[in-house]
């Protein structure tokens, strides 16, 4: 059924499918001229139509990435059996990984600790399908997992022994990326990724332990990698719809931004030049993105109802209640008045797109000459 903006009740998700598969064709030319295999995360979209879009429209499921074991269940009832949960394992999560396992899922489960491993070993013991581990790699000091040339790397190793586990290699994320300026800094940081990650595998080898998989993960480090050899695969994610905070980098231009939030003018404050809207931060998030480091765009970025920036990109949603969003000048003139009247639509470009969209139950999807002609559901929780 295709309809129009206007009978859509605001604030609503909205998703640009020519965007979406531009995206998604562009990374996949990306990985296939780097040689590795493309493991989408799917925590962006959450929505089995875009891992669909993702795979290709006659492909079957093919590997992903999600970062809950509701993402896993959700895609292993849809058909997707190669998953890799990329968030450490805790015993609390034992039991819905053998529920996976037993479905006929090859799951994959990360950890970074001699605890973690023993732990894994001894409850999988009686499993009847063993479990797959990756060593999570700390290339970038921003998040989890040892460092690549860590003495402890080879003991976890030692630890993953027992009929129910199986060592398949290492994974690394860096999440350092985001905080790149410029095309240089990012092949940098891509190739401290690539070069920590088969670090790592290849001290593991060294030692006789089996790495067959060397798996990195990020959208900047994927887009400016100048090379990935010894990397058996990689993990974007936003790549599918980008933000602002890629544009920030060089990774995408704002009109390859594949998801805006739809919100309609319900306000004026003269006094303090604000146009109020019906997107609080319940429908956008408090996500700043990377306003302290790259062009401030507050909450997201005012674009007209065909998506088009205003003035140049000069209105931003400067602040936020629960259900009411405040654009404002760039400026914080008061003066500067955005000539909206009430019941005008606008569409906001997300800061962070995880973010945005989590706040959401479903996109409301656009054909090429702006037309909603799906609805797409997207699921929350773990």
């Amino acid at each position: 059924m295709t309809t129009t903006l206007s009978t859509l009740e605001t604030p609503a998700l909205l998703l640009d499918a020519p965007r979406l598969h531009a995206n998604i064709a562009r990374m996949k030319a990306r990985t296939a001229a780097l040689g590795v295999t493309l493991r989408p995360h799917v925590k962006t979209a959450k929505c089995i139509e875009v891992a669909r879009a993702t795979d290709g429209p006659d492909a079957p499921p093919g590997p992903i990435t999600v970062s809950t074991l509701r993402e896993a269940d959700q895609f292993a009832a849809h058909g997707w059996t190669d998953i890799t949960y990329a968030v450490g394992l805790t015993s609390n999560k034992f039991a819905h990984v053998r529920r996976l396992l037993d479905q006929g899922v090859a799951l994959r489960v990360i950890l970074d600790s001699v605890e973690a491993a023993r732990a894994l070993a001894a409850a999988s013991a009686g499993w009847p399908t063993p479990v797959a581990v990756l060593i999570e790699i700390d290339t970038d000091g921003q998040r989890a997992g040892l460092p690549p040339d860590a003495p402890a790397l080879l003991d976890i190793a030692a630890a993953l022994v027992g009929p129910g586990v199986r060592l398949d290699g290492v994974l690394t994320h860096c999440g350092g990326s985001y905080h790149c300026h410029g095309a240089d800094a990012l092949r940098a940081m891509a190739e401290q990724e690539r070069a920590g990650a088969v670090r790592a595998a290849e001290r593991l080898r060294a030692a006789g332990f089996a790495a067959p998989v060397v798996s990195v993960g990020a959208t900047p480090t994927a887009l400016f990698a100048a090379h990935l050899d010894g990397v058996t695969e990689a993990r974007p994610g936003v790549f599918v719809f980008h933000d602002l905070m890629m544009e920030a980098l060089g990774a995408c231009t704002l009109d390859e931004i594949a998801v805006s939030v739809l919100t309609s003018v319900i306000g004026h404050r003269p006094d303090k030049g604000w146009t109020l809207v019906d997107a609080g931060w319940m429908a956008l998030s408090r996500d700043r993105g990377l306003a302290g480091e790259f062009t401030d765009h507050g909450l997201g970025l005012v674009c007209d109802a065909a998506g088009q920036p205003i003035d140049g990109g000069d209105w931003i949603v400067t602040a936020a209640n629960q259900e009411h969003g405040l654009i404002a000048h760039r400026s914080s003139d008061p003066a500067r008045r955005l000539d909206a009247p009430v019941g005008t639509l606008l569409r906001i470009l997300p800061q962070h797109v995880c973010a945005t969209a989590a706040q959401h139950p479903a996109y409301d999807v656009l054909d090429a000459a702006g037309q909603v002609v799906a609805r797409w559901p997207r699921f929350m929780g773990w």
